[in-house]
């Protein structure tokens, strides 16, 4: 099975090198796309930094800035990058709060890929002098990864001085 090459599912792609690409200025969780995991019999990390997220207070309508860290253990089905960029995007004039962003873009990505385990964390810059640092993950319920999203979760953060405050 190494090195084996499949196209099969990659003609439903729309994005993937497509020069005329449109960016969304407006949530839209529709642009994200799925390719086929081509080794589902492995367990395996695949790990997103996007460190110029970028979202809207839903109040005072003030940006916020993030470095924004998906990971994720894949099923039958991997995102496609170039649609994980222009979705992380359209966050741009998204009007929610920091803990909001990254449930909805976690919540966004289990719909599209019913994922073996899933964690977001987003490292916001700080305003007013306080930085917000939300992170959630899930793991597939009834399965070893959802006993594993609870060790995560229960062992997250435990020294916070060592977290970067940028």
């Amino acid at each position: 099975m190494s090195g084996r090459k499949s196209t099969e599912g990659l003609n439903d792609l729309t994005l993937l090198g497509n020069q005329g690409t449109t960016y969304s200025f407006d949530y839209a969780p529709e642009v994200l796309e799925a390719v086929d995991n081509l080794h589902p019999e492995r367990d395996y990390f695949v790990k997103f930094n996007c460190p110029e997220f970028t979202s809207l207070c839903p109040l005072t309508r003030q940006p916020d800035f993030a470095t924004m860290y998906i990971s994720y253990v894949p099923n039958q089905k991997i995102v496609e990058s170039k649609s994980l960029k222009l979705y992380l995007f359209s966050f741009r004039n998204h009007g929610d709060f920091h803990e909001d962003c990254v449930n909805i873009i976690m919540n966004d990505l289990i719909q599209l890929l019913d994922p073996r385990y899933i964690e977001v964390w987003g490292k916001f810059t700080p305003r007013g002098g306080i930085s917000i640092d939300p992170w959630c993950n899930y793991g597939k319920p009834g399965t070893k990864y959802e006993e594993m999203a609870s060790f995560r979760l229960m062992n997250h953060d435990l020294y916070p001085e060592k977290v970067d405050n940028r």
